[in-house]
């Protein structure tokens, strides 16, 4: 009993000695050392880059991916290429095909329309890989619907939708970018994935510098400060400035952007003439005024008549309100129902700006105490009353953020790695906005990393809510195009799909919400249209006793 005794004794005195030892040596672990060669791991096809080592089975997956993303090919664009030649959506249009087996159209029938790409002569274009958007919407009924859009590689496309409510509708078809456009921007990714570069200060006593930092640097005499992450693998690094050891950063931000386009290529790139313009129906469209008439649904009844072989979309607005198709019914929150939704819940956010729109949305629906810096983070919001604690933390780099100081520079797989989880957390994740300039590789794996995290988290405790934010449209002026085009984001939120199908996580559609809504497309979506994923969040946290009806 005395030996016991003596040992508790020792324990609890030696017990801060040895977590400060712990610390130190984690710290040792990741101080950086210099090296003097390129980034290690390279690609024959990114040379510039360093990919996070993977598995076998991770290897095969990512080939999977990548080549069901792989785009339509369409022809290189020469030295002397004439814009002439390119889409132009004054001179495409749409037609609204026949209901299949004739009649009227009827709650459940899938609508279907044919697209005719034309170049600057009108003429119809041989060859596929447009980008292009379709949704079917009501203004007087705020209802709207995302259409899939599917290309015949010979320069027409279909765009179908389920009817889902009564009333009229109009089709609206969007050209987002040319074939030609995108063989730019892929272009750009392929010879440049260093165009976004980020930097970091080095400071030593009296010396201090700034260094260029990025997962993609270009061949240098200098040598390289190596800050790769020693429990995920992923890389990153920055040139060495000369004088100042590498253990010498102390924050990370944003350094530039270098456009790299070449001569007459931005021409394909201006708004409102062949980027994000509309296409109009042609004149012989039997259908008067672009409206379609359907059959009054009756409240209450769930469509069952949609075929599983037929374009199922996530969900679709009504009077403003989303309206689930597929996960949990969704449910209209006041702000005391989400305080008691919330009650004794701690909820983990991670991600990009789109995920810190949501920690402020909570934050002033449920006006909550806020004491830390807006941008960057990390930030905090307590209800002690209701026991509720809401966080945000921004992922590793590459992150576009302001002046981010190391010790905040966290990747979300570590630190899902601490958390305990259970019935009481709830982790939001969003991750794909500041990797749209990148190889899909240095995306997928990312996404890879901590789809492990989450895996390893819902094992060890099943009760945990995780709920993943897909991308989602915007409004694209040039240097958005070519840092965020929503043609990166469509490639982006297919691979994210893919990685997290199975893993038991929830989704919040962001990407069709966006589509199907009538307000203007926002790298930042408007405030109804937040206030729908947070209520499409919060039935995931707090699903109904009785369900609703899932039109």
């Amino acid at each position: 009993i005395i030996f016991s005794v003596c040992l508790l004794e020792f324990l609890l005195y030696a017990s801060p000695f040895v977590i400060r030892v712990c610390q130190l040596f984690h710290v040792f672990q990741n101080k950086s050392k210099p090296i003097i060669n390129t980034p290690g791991s390279v690609t024959s096809r990114h040379s510039l880059c360093s990919f996070r080592p993977i598995s076998p089975e991770e290897a095969l997956e990512e080939k999977s991916i990548l080549k069901s993303i792989t785009w339509p090919k369409s022809p290189s664009l020469g030295p002397y290429y004439t814009l002439r030649s390119t889409s132009h959506p004054a001179c495409s249009n749409f037609t609204i095909l026949p209901r299949r087996g004739g009649g009227s159209w009827r709650i459940g029938d899938q609508l279907e329309v044919l697209i005719q790409i034309r170049d600057y002569h009108c003429r119809p274009k041989k060859y596929g890989g447009d980008v292009l958007l379709a949704r079917l919407h009501s203004p007087a009924r705020e209802a709207g619907v995302a259409g899939r859009v599917v290309d015949h590689l010979n320069g027409t496309y279909s765009a179908v939708f389920p009817l889902l409510w009564r009333g009229t509708a109009k089709v609206e078809v969007t050209l987002v970018h040319s074939s030609e456009a995108v063989k730019v921007l892929s272009r750009l990714t392929s010879e440049h994935p260093d165009r976004i570069f980020f930097k970091s200060l080095f400071r030593s006593g009296s010396e201090t510098h700034f260094a260029v930092c990025n997962v993609c640097l270009r061949p240098s005499r200098a040598p390289l400060c190596n800050y790769t992450d020693v429990r995920t693998g992923e890389p990153w690094f920055c040139y060495k400035p000369k004088n100042v050891s590498c253990d010498a950063r102390i924050n990370h931000s944003k350094g530039g952007f270098e456009q790299k386009l070449r001569l007459n290529e931005e021409n394909l790139f201006v708004s409102d003439v062949n980027m994000k313009v509309p296409i109009l129906t042609t004149a012989s469209s039997r259908v008067c005024n672009l409206f379609l008439r359907f059959e009054p649904f009756l409240l209450g009844k769930r469509i069952s008549v949609m075929s599983s072989s037929r374009w199922r979309p996530s969900g679709f607005y009504y009077h403003g309100v989303w309206r689930s198709l597929g996960g949990a019914a969704v449910q209209q929150f006041t702000p005391e129902q989400m305080t008691r939704c919330l009650q004794g819940k701690k909820v983990l956010m991670y991600g990009d700006s789109t995920i810190r729109q949501w920690f402020e949305y909570l934050n002033q629906t449920l006006q909550f105490d806020l004491h830390t810096s807006k941008q960057t983070g990390p930030l905090m919001a307590m209800d002690y009353t209701n026991n509720i604690m809401v966080t945000f933390r921004c992922h590793g780099p590459p992150i576009r953020f302001g002046l981010v100081p190391i010790g905040e520079l966290r990747y979300i797989a570590n630190e899902l790695d601490s958390v305990i989880g259970g019935s009481d957390t709830v982790i939001v994740l969003g991750i794909w906005s500041h990797f749209s300039t990148f190889p899909m590789e240095v995306y997928i794996r990312r996404l890879m990393s901590i789809r492990r995290a989450v895996v390893q988290l819902l094992a060890r405790a099943p009760e945990t809510v995780v709920i993943v934010q897909t991308a989602n449209l915007k409004t694209l002026t040039l240097y958005e195009t070519l840092t965020n085009s929503d043609w990166y984001s469509m490639q982006r939120d297919k691979a994210l799909r893919a990685v997290f199908k199975g893993t038991g996580v929830h989704l919040v559609d962001a990407w069709e919400m966006t589509l199907a809504h009538h307000l203007p497309h926002n790298l930042h979506p408007d405030r109804p249209i937040i206030k729908n994923m947070i209520n499409v969040l919060l039935s995931y946290v707090c699903p109904a006793i009785h369900p609703s009806i899932n039109f």
